[in-house]
């Protein structure tokens, strides 16, 4: 098994524990849909290759919060539909 090594604190592309507290925070506060949107503009921006090295990492910690957060969100509507068609089973 694989294990990814960890760049030194401060190195390029780590973000602080603050700058993650912060990402999260902005992230918990969107609906489906605009995390969905943000999570395509991240998408987009990444695939064009436009970015810096610096500026595609950012992006790419931004995206695998809206994914998780999306993830959250359809997690708790098929909850809602199992609680809603026999319980779930």
């Amino acid at each position: 098994m694989a294990t990814r090594s960890k760049a030194p604190a401060g190195s390029p592309g780590q973000g602080t524990d603050e700058t993650r507290a912060a990402l999260a925070a902005e992230v918990a506060r969107l609906s489906y849909e605009e995390a969905r949107d943000a999570l395509v503009d991240v998408v987009r921006r990444l695939e064009s290759g436009a970015e810096t090295l610096e500026e595609s990492l950012a992006l790419w910690e931004r995206g695998e919060a809206l994914a998780r957060r999306c993830e959250e969100w359809l997690a708790g509507a098929q909850a809602r539909i199992d609680a809603a068609t026999d319980g779930g089973t």
